[in-house]
């Protein structure tokens, strides 16, 4: 089989790996890649927003299966695009990436499902939201309802700066706050059915203690030993499955990856939000501890087959990621710095380093080209045992003005100090 991944970061970085390690794919084309990725696979120059010219690629290389990595590429159709030439695809039409491009859609969606999640408004002027917020009351949560790269949320206890974002957005939902820990839940779609990933917990904020700024991901890891074991199933069931009958009633099957960002509340799971596609960092780990074929499993889903293959199966260890992130991150980031003991930390036993904003130079040193540069993924027997050699392999490695994270995997979201306002796109 041979595959086309779309996207340039570390969740496509993680991908390709995963699915250059499928005996049954023969080949793995990526575009446009990065220099992790240009390593093991073959590496082409498109356009990711530009549907025909994927779909083109897509036929040009020969492709069995694409693989569409981020969002924004899913809401403006290349999926569609690419079935159209008659390639499989793994990755929702336009009309169903709503689910990810319009929080107020997926809240429609999710109410008409009976899907449990947070009460919510969607308003549009200001005097809209301050009802809203006044409604629901301190912490604010407050989402941008456009695609804003994970990083469109600000969750709050002071109302001005809760008004004050909202007033930066064309419309927003404002929603009641879910307390408990957060977990991210991967679902394998085929549009009438899914199979869940393993659970993996994601640590979004910029400081030790979930302090600062949100960030498109510092870290996370897999298993959730503190995590109801038949959670996977109660989401599949509760969630999940609502959704995909939902999303064929209008005529919109979900075909990929359902991301349900979920939290564990005192009265059950409840839903945060749904993305389109793998979440990054948080699928790196899962990937890291999946034991059967990725490669057959994703073209069953594309193919609207999944159950012609069997359930994924894991390991009983763990995987520990930990983010390293260039300065000024995430208000801006830092480029064109030189990055040293990449090779000597991905030599490591059971790491692998993620590329996810990296370039070659015109010297051929690689060097920062964005606000999260690499990860650094490592297997353990346990998540201590993947989380000492994760942080181990992340010391050989540095670059001007690095940032990390020092608690990743070190303590359940909601239980680490500050967690109380949220880790994650909540």
């Amino acid at each position: 089989m041979k595959t086309l991944v779309i996207g340039t970061g570390g969740r496509e970085h993680a991908l390709a790996l995963a699915l250059s390690r499928d005996p049954s794919v023969t080949e793995v084309h990526a575009a446009p890649g990065n220099p992790g990725i240009g390593a093991f696979a073959t590496l082409h120059t498109v356009d990711v927003m530009d549907p025909a010219a994927v779909a083109a690629l897509a036929t040009s290389v020969a492709a069995d299966l694409v693989v569409i990595g981020p969002e924004a590429p899913l809401v403006a159709g290349v999926a569609d695009a690419v079935r159209a030439a008659g390639v499989a695809v793994f990755g929702p039409s336009a009309a169903a990436a709503q689910l990810e491009g319009s929080k107020a859609f997926s809240k429609e969606v999710m109410a008409a499902a009976g899907v449990p999640t947070a009460g919510s408004r969607t308003c549009t002027t200001a005097a809209e939201a301050a009802a809203a917020l006044d409604e629901f009351g301190a912490p604010y949560v407050v989402k941008d309802d456009a695609l804003a790269a994970g990083k469109g949320v600000v969750v709050t206890t002071d109302r001005a700066e809760a008004l004050a974002h909202a007033a930066t957005c064309d419309r927003v939902v404002i929603e009641e706050f879910l307390d408990g820990p957060e977990v991210s839940l991967f679902a394998v779609c085929d549009g009438t059915g899914a199979y869940a990933l393993q659970p993996a917990q994601d640590f979004k904020r910029i400081f030790d203690g979930g302090r600062g700024p949100n960030t498109g991901g510092m870290g996370s890891y897999s298993p959730l030993p503190w995590a109801s074991a038949d959670l996977a199933e109660i989401v599949i069931a509760s969630v999940v499955q609502p959704t995909l009958d939902e999303m064929v009633r209008r005529g919109a099957p979900f075909v990929g990856c359902l991301y349900v960002g979920l939290a564990l509340t005192e009265t059950g799971p409840r839903v945060i939000e749904f993305n389109a596609r793998f979440g990054d960092p948080d699928i790196q780990p899962v990937l890291a501890v999946l034991t059967s074929p990725v490669g057959e499993l994703l073209a069953a889903a594309a193919e609207g087959e999944i159950t012609r293959v069997e359930r994924p199966t894991f390991s009983e260890g763990a995987s520990v990621t930990v983010v390293l992130a260039s300065a000024g991150y995430p208000e801006s980031s830092s480029k064109g710095d030189v990055i040293t003991g990449v090779e000597a930390a991905d030599a490591l036993d059971d790491v692998d380093v993620i590329h996810a904003g990296t370039a070659v130079d015109a010297d051929g040193r690689l060097v920062t080209a964005g606000g999260r540069v690499l990860a650094v993924r490592a297997s353990g027997a346990d998540v201590a045992d993947a989380r000492a050699k994760a942080y181990a392999a992340a010391d050989l490695i540095s670059f001007d003005g690095l940032q990390r994270r020092a608690d990743i995997a070190s303590e359940p979201l909601g239980v680490i100090e500050g967690a109380s306002l949220k880790e994650s796109d909540h």
